[in-house]
Parts: C-alpha cells; sequence; structure tokens
C-alpha cells in the first residue's frame, strides 16, 4: 500500500503539479502566440512563436510602438499581433504610406517598416480607451485600416510581445 502511494506521489509531483503550473502561467502571466502570416516582417516572420507579457500593462498604458497581442475587432475568437500606432484621442492619417498624427507637419519615423508602404487612409479619430494597429509589413497586412471596427480597445489587448523563443532566441521591438 505505501508502494502504491509513493507512486501517486510522484506522478502528482511530476505529471499535476507542473501542468497547473503551465495552465496558471498561460491564463495570467503569459501569452503563446504563433505567427501565421508576414504582416509583420521584418520584425516576426511566418512560423516564430512569440511569447507575450500579460502584465506588462498593469502599472502603465499602452505606448506607441509597442507590438501587442489581441483579440481582433471584427471577430474576437480570433488572436493577432501587431504595432500601436495611434493612441487614444489622437487622429491618425496616412498619406502617401506615411503616417501623421493630430496634424503634424512630420510622419512618424518608422524604422521597423519592411518596405515604403502605399497608399493613403483616413483620418481616423481614435477613441479613448481604443488603439489604431498596423503591421510592419504595411503593404502585406490586414490591420486597422482595412477593418470594419477600426480600433483595439483597451480591455481587448492581451499582451505586449516579449520575446521570440523559436526559430531564434531574440527580443521582440
Amino acid at each position: 500500500m505505501n508502494k502504491v502511494k509513493k507512486i501517486i506521489k510522484e506522478c502528482f509531483s511530476m505529471i499535476v503539479i507542473p501542468a497547473m503550473l503551465a495552465l496558471f502561467c498561460g491564463k495570467v502571466l503569459i501569452v503563446n502566440a504563433n505567427i501565421p502570416s508576414s504582416s509583420m516582417e521584418n520584425t516576426i516572420h511566418p512560423g516564430d512563436r512569440v511569447i507575450g507579457s500579460r502584465l506588462a500593462y498593469l502599472g502603465q498604458e499602452p505606448q506607441r510602438e509597442d507590438i501587442i497581442i489581441f483579440r481582433y475587432p471584427d471577430d474576437e475568437s480570433q488572436i493577432f499581433i501587431k504595432r500601436i500606432i495611434g493612441l487614444p484621442g489622437e487622429e491618425i492619417e496616412i498619406v502617401d504610406g506615411q503616417v501623421y498624427v493630430d496634424d503634424s507637419s512630420e510622419p512618424l519615423n518608422e524604422v521597423y517598416l519592411k518596405e515604403m508602404p502605399q497608399g493613403s487612409f483616413g483620418p481616423y479619430e481614435v477613441p479613448q480607451d481604443a488603439y489604431f494597429v498596423m503591421g510592419d509589413n504595411r503593404n502585406n497586412s490586414h490591420d486597422s485600416r482595412f477593418w470594419e471596427n477600426h480600433y483595439v480597445d483597451r480591455e481587448d489587448i492581451l499582451a505586449k510581445a516579449v520575446f521570440q523563443y523559436y526559430p531564434r532566441i531574440s527580443k521582440v521591438e
């Protein structure tokens, strides 16, 4: 009988405890994301795996250029990853591929872009508690410009992308 108890105790400590810890981490601490498309190239590529921190925005608000993991506004069963471009209360306009914020005469300096974007869009008035997001591969990104609901609500942000762990390990910036 002691042998059976010992086996049960070992199984519990080797299987149940790690499984519970993994579930806790996945629901409270992190988001594990698989990148399905090329919309974030050259920062993140199709097939990459990324970890996002669910705790990143506990003491601060999301910032422009943060890469976030969120529920897609037009179908919340889908999870997307994009870069924040427009903050709550701002007006965003894209002219000949360049992003202007609040009628600025200077476009955003977006060194992370894969190539020179094409097209003109907007203006978009970002609501309070919402964000305007775009992919880094603008010419191949299904993002805020094209959605029926153009903005990501603050409550739909799941995590801030922190690092990539497959196929290479690196910080996501």
